[in-house]
Parts: C-alpha cells; structure tokens; sequence
C-alpha cells in the first residue's frame, strides 16, 4: 500500500476514534465554563431549570418551541449535547415523545441521571392507562415541577445549594402571583366550557373550575357528524371564542367558528417563556 495512502487512512481512523468519543461518551456533565449540562423534554421545562439555576446551567430543549411532542423525532445536534448531559427532566406523565424515545435517549448517555420532574403530582386520566402529558399549564402543578427542579440540580451540584435554593423562592413566588391572577381572572367564567382544538388545557381547567370541550378526539380530526355535533353544542353554550394552538391544524376549528361566529383564539400550551404565556392564557380563557 502506497505510505501516502496509508497515512491518511490512519489520520481518518484516528480522527473517526475522537469524533466517535466527543460524540457518544458521556462527560461529568459539566461544560467548560462548570455550568450543568441539563435536558428537559418541553420549552415550559426551560423557563422552570433556568430560574432555579441561573447561569449555572445549560439546558437543552428536545421538543423546540413550533413542535409537537406527539410527533417529534430528536435531530443529530440535539443527541450530541444529550451525550454530554448530567440530568434529563422528563416531563414523567406519558408525553408521547417521551414514552417513545425515553429508551433510546438513556442508552446514548447511560450516566446521565433522569428526573421524573413530575413526581407528587395528580394525574389525570387520559384513557388506557395513560395520564393527561399536559400537566405544566397548571401554575399550582408547576410549583412541584420546580420543587423537583431544585432538588435535581442540588444533588448534581451541592456546593450552589444557597444558590439554587434563593433562585427557587423567587420563581416560587412569581408562580403564587400567576395562580392568584389565574384565580381572580377566571373566577366571573368559572363553571363555564373553553373549546379547544387540541385538549390541553385539562390540569389548568380543574385547577380553575372550568370544563374543556376538545375539537380533536385521539389525536384524530373530527368527522363530519362530529363537527355538526360540536356546533351544535357551542351554540348551547354561548361560546364567542375557538382556542387553537401553533402545534395543531387550524381547519376544523375555523369550521366550528364560522358555523357559530365565534373568533379564533391562539394559546399556546408549550410556549418557552412561561409566566408570561400563562398570564395571556388567562386573559384569553377569561373573555370566552
């Protein structure tokens, strides 16, 4: 073999050798400024890890804002920075992308610690055995996915316990103003239906005494008696607004609006800047 020839055929394998470790090895979990490398499923996540862990954190979202968890497949970048990942915070109440690419996820970083950020919750039920996935639109259940939060970073990085721990109370104190906002605004609609297009909203409707009427059923557009059905009872119910989020098909609720109408509302269930997403869904519920 010709030594040229040979020389680049080593200098590839020992470049594929290192692009191979950087790639799949798991580090301590830490970047090179000492921030802890954290993955959370959903954007809300992101809000709730980086107001507990300020600048020392690093956080990666695998859903981005625009998708849906229901459909989603990770791309390359985003299993990269998995593989260098200290802790993933699942979300923990059957959200699709999790339930279908948890496995896999665990197997690029075995030593990546993963968090059940919703451990002491209630669940709703979705059917078959699965829980209701939204369970962050609820301020009152977001409290614990912060408390859980907390606790994560702590265990990863002990020495900013203070730290983490005075960050925590001031998000804390900002989700007690966000609920009693939630309570005040919605209390003259309470006992009241929302109808949505995609049911996200069941957490925050219990937690606020309200009914959500859901336009998709299983995931699957209505049919045509079903949308005759649904129009029918919106009329009954004096609904003026049509809630539809950016992750979803628009076409049957502007149907249902049309028929009724009623206006197309946008909320947003996995917006990334939380509070203040949350602050304009209570806006939007409370003038339906």
């Amino acid at each position: 073999m010709n030594r040229k020839v040979a020389l680049v055929i080593t200098l590839s394998l020992i470049f594929l050798g290192l692009l191979s470790y950087y790639l799949l090895i798991p580090n301590s979990g830490e970047s090179g400024n000492g921030r802890v490398r954290v993955v959370v499923s959903v954007p809300p996540q992101e809000e709730f890890v980086k107001a507990v862990g300020g600048d020392r954190v690093q956080v990666t979202v695998m859903v981005p804002p625009g998708a849906d968890p229901h459909t989603y497949e990770p791309l390359p970048k985003q299993m990269q920075e998995l593989s260098q990942a200290q802790i993933y915070l699942m979300v923990g109440s059957s959200l699709e992308f999790e339930m279908v690419w948890m496995d896999k996820l665990k197997s690029v970083n075995p030593q990546m610690k993963v968090v059940n950020s919703s451990q002491g919750l209630e669940f709703i039920s979705a059917g078959e055995g699965e829980a209701d996935p939204h369970v962050w639109v609820s301020p009152r259940n977001a409290r614990v996915m912060v408390e859980n939060t907390y606790q994560a970073l702590v265990e990863a990085d002990p020495d900013n316990q203070k730290f983490y721990q005075e960050n925590r109370d001031q998000y804390l104190e900002k989700l007690d103003q966000l609920d009693q906002n939630l309570t005040t605004s919605l209390e003259k609609v309470k006992g009241g239906k929302i109808l949505v297009y995609h049911p996200a909203w069941a957490y925050l409707c219990r937690d606020y005494g309200l009914e959500q009427v859901s336009i998709e059923k299983e995931g699957k557009e209505p049919t045509s008696q079903d949308l005759s059905r649904l129009v029918d009872q919106a009329r009954q119910d004096h609904i003026k607004l049509v809630f539809v989020s950016p992750q979803h098909s628009q076409t049957s609720a502007q149907v249902i609006a049309d028929a009724i109408g009623a206006r197309l509302v946008v909320v947003d269930p996995l917006a990334s800047n939380y509070l203040e997403n949350m602050y304009q869904v209570a806006e939007a519920f409370s003038s339906n």
